[in-house]
């Protein structure tokens, strides 16, 4: 029999809950003002992918977790934002915001992009397919 495959759920440690869903809110996240106080935020999206939000559970749970220099990362997240101009528009925002800007948008080799760094400093990658794309 075949395995079935198990859910995806992206687990985000953030050192400050409420910088962290401002953040991810401005990449149109519908998360709740109210969970701002939180220590622990799940949020499933229309795709059915759960992203969280933790301040405790790692943190408390893995003795051998290190934080990761400023401006180091081994996950990369994707927010897919249609257009070219919604991948200007949305880093103009976030950057407008104080958020880093890693990289300015760009035709790469693949989709239009554009990187900017969360309050942690995992770098968000935000695309736009590109018709005429190398890959």
């Amino acid at each position: 029999t075949a395995k079935r495959p198990l859910r995806l759920e992206i687990p985000l440690i953030v050192s400050d809950m409420r910088r962290s869903l401002a953040f991810y809110r401005e990449l149109g996240l519908d998360i709740p003002i109210e969970d701002d106080d939180r220590a622990f935020v799940m949020h499933r999206m229309p795709s059915g992918v759960t992203i969280f939000f933790d301040t405790v559970f790692f943190p408390g749970n893995d003795a051998e977790r290190r934080p990761s220099p400023p401006g180091s990362y081994n996950v990369s997240l994707e927010f897919y934002a249609g257009t070219r101009e919604a991948v200007d528009a949305t880093f103009a925002r976030l950057t407008a915001l104080g958020h880093v800007a890693r990289r300015a948008p760009w035709k790469s080799s693949g989709p239009y992009a554009a990187i900017v760094q969360d309050p942690d400093g995992n770098a968000i990658l935000i695309t736009a397919e590109d018709p005429n794309a190398d890959m």
